[in-house]
């Protein structure tokens, strides 16, 4: 259960309404009509009124054979001198980078027009373009500051705040509708128009309006031959019946599930017929698992009949299969009463219930059938396909390998995995990750944090306990000369103060005690109290370390028969190279370097083939290690 909404603040002084938030993927855009010129509303209904038989023009001339995935791109006009418009978008992203592509060719052909966009995250625009804002727009100031003018982002700067109030420094805030409006009035010279960040922010726009073409995707599938009559006819019917499927429950499959169920479309007369869906449409079909339904099992196990080809390949049960999950989507969209809203399942069903009603119509035969535009067309679907391969090289920076093999015709494909899109989105990932990872003025501290960043909701309940904190950082504050004595007293060591103190908190461990030999307890005398707190804690720790030496607990170095070894596998490989290991010089280095390689190897094989900090740590370094050999291999050489 949701706790309550911290964004209410209560019926005190100030109420301005209870907060408002979009629904989970929506997008919302207002379009206003900005012009001093224009003084009676009037003038400024008919200029929306030309907004919006345009903006009908322009997406029919844009959209054609294209799917919303949910809703479509609509302007309403409201009561208050604006057009708006609430798009719920699904699962297709690209239909929300879509309405931003349509609302800025509108604000292109009209100079008098300012546009607001934002969806569930709020201003989505700034979320793209976040590593070029600046330290002090942040997202809670960001409300009502970007717009959209003369096909360019607009961003109100915090100066403009103090147009409408006293003189003095604008403190950070929101803006509200009516200052925002005010601002462009009066003072549009002010508002920001930087290139750098206008290029983030539509950077996913950059292939538009060629992109909308390439979202689609044709299937030849074998449907029944009622269901291609109706696909041909609302070709748009595709996206609710998909996501029929896609979100079906218990309760919508009961119609399939029965036996004496009186399908709408049952599995007979099937004819092959080329869809269109859009990708993200064709992929919620294809990876769905699917059980055959009890009216579909004859059907399946018959498929070798429905051709002449007389046998049975991979393509043909595939082409029966989605086939099959489209028809069941469009009975489970038809028969549940929880669509009937819907406008397209409505012209569905008219045409459905013209086709019973009038004797004069008939389906298609096979002559008309292939009589149909691309009724043939079948894309390639390997965009679905992720070479891991190309995926690990994209990560690192580098393009696919081009095969040796000369291409015989057409162009040369593209480099890297999927399409072309999904490569450009990768690399600008990876782009901004590396620039991340390597700002020069980050300091030791990690990200900085702005103060809007900082959670401060609960400063006015911490005010009165300020004149508290003195009295217990007092409480907790460290001891040293205690913290000393505690840990003498865990070790069995005397409690008094030393004597004598090692001037380099080392020396213990360059010169190690040997085996069986025991440090000698450290003397006490009056001259102890001189000895500051850091000392004795130097005292402490060498002591410490000395019997951990003694116990073998912080010997690194490798057994010299392992270090033999190591070094005769070495001469045995690499018997072509000089400069073999020396076993009397430079052997601390020789060590050091065996345990830091032996302890990345050991790592690296931990991770067992997946991420981890080894292989990250050398990925970084430029290097990449072969995969691991067997362990009984290995073991049989050795032998």
């Amino acid at each position: 259960m949701e706790g309550p909404n911290e964004d209410f603040k209560g019926f005190e002084d100030g109420f301005s309404g209870f907060p408002k938030h979009l629904p989970d993927d929506c997008v919302e855009y207002c379009l206003y009509v900005i012009n001093p010129k224009l003084k009676s509303p009037k003038e400024i209904l008919g200029q929306l009124e030309i907004v919006k038989k345009e903006a009908l023009k322009l997406t029919d001339s844009l959209l054609k054979e294209y799917i919303w995935q949910r809703e479509s791109f609509k302007l309403d006009l409201k009561r208050k001198m604006y057009l708006h418009g609430l798009t719920n978008y699904g699962d297709s992203v690209e239909d929300e980078w879509l309405i931003v592509y349509i609302l800025r060719e509108l604000s292109n052909r009209f100079p008098q027009l300012w546009i607001k966009v934002v969806d569930t995250d709020g201003e989505f625009l700034l979320v793209e373009a976040a590593n070029a804002l600046p330290r002090w727009l942040t997202p809670e100031i960001a409300d009502n500051r970007v717009w959209i003018h003369n096909n360019a982002l607009r961003i109100i700067p915090l100066s403009a705040d103090s147009h409408s109030g006293p003189k003095t420094a604008p403190a950070p805030r929101a803006l509200k509708l009516e200052e925002a409006h005010d601002a462009i009035t009066s003072t549009p010279d002010i508002l920001i128009h930087s290139p750098l960040i206008e290029e983030e922010a539509f950077y996913r726009l950059r292939n538009y309006p060629a992109q909308i073409n390439t979202t689609l995707h044709h299937a030849v599938i074998l449907m029944p031959r009622k269901l291609a009559y109706v696909l041909h006819a609302c070709p748009v019917s595709i996206a609710p019946a998909v996501e029929a499927f896609y979100l079906r429950d218990p309760i919508a499959l009961k119609t399939l599930q029965r036996k004496d169920s009186d399908l709408i479309f049952p599995p007979r007369d099937l004819v092959a017929v080329s869809t269109r869906f859009t990708k993200v449409l064709y992929a919620q079909l294809k990876s769905q698992q699917f059980s055959t339904p009890i009216a579909w099992v004859d059907t399946i196990s018959k498929v070798d009949t429905i051709e002449d080809t007389g046998t049975l390949g991979p393509k043909r049960y595939d082409m029966l299969e989605m086939g099959m999950k489209l028809t069941s989507g469009f009975e489970m969209l038809l028969s549940d009463p929880k669509y009937g809203d819907n406008r397209i399942v409505r012209e569905a069903k008219i045409l459905l219930e013209d086709l019973a009603a009038d004797s004069s119509l008939a389906l298609p035969t096979d002559e008309e059938v292939a009589g149909w535009k691309e009724v043939s067309r079948e894309d390639d679907e390997s965009w679905m396909d992720i070479n891991f391969v190309d995926f690990e090289r994209e990560l690192n920076g580098e393009g696919k390998q081009k095969s040796s093999t000369p291409v015989v015709f057409g162009p040369e494909p593209p480099s890297g995995f999927g399409d072309a899109k999904t490569q450009a989105d990768l690399r600008k990932m990876v782009e901004r990750f590396e620039s991340f990872l390597n700002d020069e003025d980050a300091g030791i501290d990690g990200a900085e944090m702005d103060d809007m960043d900082i959670d401060d909701d609960d400063d006015d309940d911490s005010e009165g306990i300020d004149d508290d904190s003195e009295d217990e950082d007092k409480d907790v504050s460290f001891d040293e000369k205690e913290f000393a004595r505690m840990m003498r007293e865990m070790m069995g060591m005397p409690s008094e103060e030393p004597d004598e103190v090692v001037d380099s908190p080392s020396a213990s461990a360059t010169t190690p005690p040997s085996k069986g030999h025991r440090i000698e307890e450290i003397k006490s005398s009056d001259e102890g109290d001189g000895v500051d707190g850091a000392s004795e804690m130097r005292e402490v720790m060498e002591k410490l370390e000395a019997e951990l030496n003694e116990a073998g607990a912080l010997n690194l170095d490798p057994t010299p028969s392992k270090l033999s070894a190591l070094k005769g596998k070495a001469k045995a490989e690499e018997a072509s190279k000089d400069g073999d290991l020396d076993d009397e010089s430079d052997g601390e280095e020789i060590n050091i370097d065996f345990n830091l390689a032996k302890n990345l190897l050991e790592s690296f094989k931990a991770q067992a083939g997946t991420a981890g900090p080894g292989s990250n740590l050398l990925g970084l370094m430029g290097m990449q290690l072969p995969r691991d050999e067997d362990d009984s291999e290995s073991t049989t050489q050795h032998k």
